[in-house]
């Protein structure tokens, strides 16, 4: 029951970020949000920073459950290309709760900027997305005949910080999904080879892919 209760007013906290922002996430805002007393929500939360703090590692567990057993529908998980298209895929709003999680994670960033205490903890120096990616783009064997990707680290830099800005395209209406893909495999082939590539996919919002969202120190205690 607790834990539910929890759940439930993260939740609210994360309409609310990703419909009004973060600034709006008062406790009063919360708890009305949320169908409870302002009460319920001190003595579950304590404090709004703790509240602020725990809606975002929920939001970082609920997206880690979804991007796993997306991972684990790939036609084949054990392909390296296609985990790290997947990968690169969650930072695309390709459905309802991507494209929410990624409205919440803006309004945390913004936040972030103004309140020390709050970058402490959602910015951070760890870098294993980076390295999740580089180690995949080592794993994808390229075209036979051609050499190996001489930095991954790079590349790997370069595909984080530019899936992420596109991201920010298509919540804006800057770009579409479908461009955002073709770039992206225009990437790929570039790095890897076009041989592999995966069909397109037909139908939906598209291949869904896995992988925490960056976010919190630790990744979130991770931080895809």
């Amino acid at each position: 029951m607790a834990d539910r209760r929890r759940r439930e007013i993260a939740e609210a906290v994360w309409r609310i970020a990703a419909g009004r922002g973060l600034e709006s996430a008062s406790m009063r805002e919360v708890a009305a949000e949320a169908g409870v007393s302002l009460r319920v929500v001190q003595y579950t939360f304590g404090s709004k920073q703790r509240l602020l703090v725990e809606a975002l590692r929920l939001l970082h567990e609920e997206n880690d459950r979804r991007a796993r057993a997306r991972v684990e529908r790939l036609p084949d998980p054990a392909d390296p290309r296609a985990v790290l298209r997947a990968v690169l895929g969650e930072f695309l709003p390709l459905d309802g709760q991507r494209r929410m999680a990624l409205r919440v994670f803006v309004a945390y960033y913004v936040r972030s900027l103004t309140d020390p205490a709050l970058a402490e903890v959602f910015l951070h120096n760890d870098r294993s997305l980076e390295q999740l990616v580089a180690g995949l783009i080592r794993q994808a064997a390229p075209e036979p005949g051609t050499a190996p990707v001489p930095d991954p680290e790079r590349e790997a830099d370069l595909l984080v910080s530019g899936v992420t800005g596109l991201g920010m395209d298509v919540l804006h209406g800057r770009r579409t999904l479908a461009e955002v893909r073709r770039t992206v495999d225009y990437h790929l082939d570039r790095i890897l080879g076009s041989a592999q590539r995966p069909a397109a996919p037909t139908g939906g919002s598209g291949q869904d892919m896995s992988v925490r969202l960056p976010g919190v120190k630790g990744r979130c205690g991770q931080g895809s």
